[in-house]
């Protein structure tokens, strides 16, 4: 048992990697709290509700989404806005910064044994939505002069276990 405060942060200072508390500090320490104490990263998920039904599609995406922006902030990532919708039907389920580059992530939310892999579900008509989505965000900063990617995150899902997580970068 810690003797004071101070040495159970330290301990948590001890558990992240040097490297990463060289470059972002304090930022890096906090990120590393939330991703161990996250609800949504640790608590089991459960795919059947109090009254016994099974959770639909909606549900499960949303969860989905939850899940996979917790995780982005656990890995430092700073989350600007979640289901961005543009004209012209354009969508971005989260869109991110991870330092100086801006993220558009799309979140792919698949019951463990699913038949099709999530980043096998994002073809070509999704990452022209996807790019057109981008490509609002873009104009409404006024500027394309700095560094996008194109991220899919994969959420694995099974009843009563914690989500398993997939980062794909620049999966187009």
């Amino acid at each position: 048992m810690p003797s004071s405060p101070n040495s159970a942060l330290r301990g948590i200072k001890d558990m992240a990697p040097r490297c990463t508390l060289k470059r972002y500090g304090l930022t890096a320490l906090v990120a590393i709290i939330a991703a161990r104490f996250s609800r949504s990263l640790n608590a089991p998920c459960r795919l059947i509700s109090a009254d016994g039904q099974v959770r639909d599609r909606m549900w499960l995406g949303n969860y989905g989404e939850q899940v996979a922006a917790a995780w982005l902030r656990a890995q430092g990532c700073k989350v600007l806005a979640k289901n961005f919708r543009g004209p012209h039907r354009g969508e971005v389920d989260i869109v991110a910064r991870e330092g100086r580059v801006l993220l558009f992530v799309e979140v792919k939310t698949r019951r463990e044994g699913a038949k099709v892999r999530g980043y096998d579900a994002v073809g070509k008509d999704k990452q022209r939505l996807i790019e057109r989505g981008a490509n609002h965000w873009l104009k409404r900063l006024g500027t394309r002069e700095l560094p996008w990617r194109f991220d899919i995150i994969e959420v694995h899902v099974e009843d009563g276990l914690k989500p398993r997580l997939n980062h794909i970068k620049d999966a187009f």
